[in-house]
């Protein structure tokens, strides 16, 4: 494997494991929650560096179904996550306290709303990927994989239900409410498995978009 590749998978892996710790703000404290925050910003960063073949042929090309659908969902998360930032700036107790931007009682409610829309749009996007990789030949593993992933996902959906998620992504509240003498553990898994959830969807979504693009059998492109 090369180098490229394997530095790819380490940035991708590392974002992955920070988006639920990310969500997890109270549990872990301000200060960890900024550097993390911090952390993620970066390597979002470093994962454009990595990837820049998307941004290059943004405009190039002609925009079928499948690629209008991950452009949406690509163009939504690079907006959230340029401006969970700022908003965190505008709200920082620690790392950038002197900034003096000022704004707290929007920057909360815009940080609120970004972190819960990012935490899903990232989520799918992870499932688009997975959705428009071409099937390896040990089908046998991939129907294993896939088996698992929806039965991680079947909690995944009742953990969104009793955690209430959609009034957050609604702005129905505007206050996190943390059970604090949950453990971190249940947390991870609740949302690790909402993770898997949305990973799924978009998989399906994009998997199935793939689909349409393919051409009829016995007819041509050209028809």
């Amino acid at each position: 494997m090369k180098a490229k590749k394997i530095i790819k998978i380490i940035i991708d892996a590392a974002m992955l494991i920070l988006l639920p710790l990310l969500m997890a703000y109270s549990l872990i404290g301000e200060t960890a929650h900024e550097w993390l925050g911090l952390s993620m910003f970066l390597l979002f960063i470093l994962h454009h560096i990595m990837n820049p073949a998307w941004l290059k042929t943004l405009f190039k090309g002609r925009y079928t179904p499948l690629r209008i659908y991950l452009t949406g969902v690509n163009v939504l998360l690079l907006i959230v996550m340029v401006l969970q930032p700022v908003s965190g700036i505008m709200m920082s107790k620690h790392i950038f306290h002197f900034s003096g931007i000022g704004g707290m009682s929007f920057a909360r409610t815009v940080h609120l709303l970004l972190s819960h829309w990012g935490f899903i749009l990232m989520s799918v996007h992870v499932g688009n990927h997975a959705g428009t990789h071409r099937a390896g030949k040990k089908k046998g593993i991939a129907v294993l994989l896939w088996t698992v992933a929806i039965v991680v996902s079947v909690y995944g959906a009742y953990a969104f239900v009793t955690r209430d998620m959609a009034s957050y992504l609604i702005l129905k509240n505007q206050f996190v409410f943390f059970d604090f003498g949950q453990s971190r553990l249940r947390f991870m898994a609740d949302y690790g498995s909402m993770m898997c959830l949305f990973a799924c969807i978009g998989a399906a979504l994009s998997k199935g978009l793939k689909m349409l693009n393919r051409p009829k059998r016995g007819i041509s492109q050209d028809e």
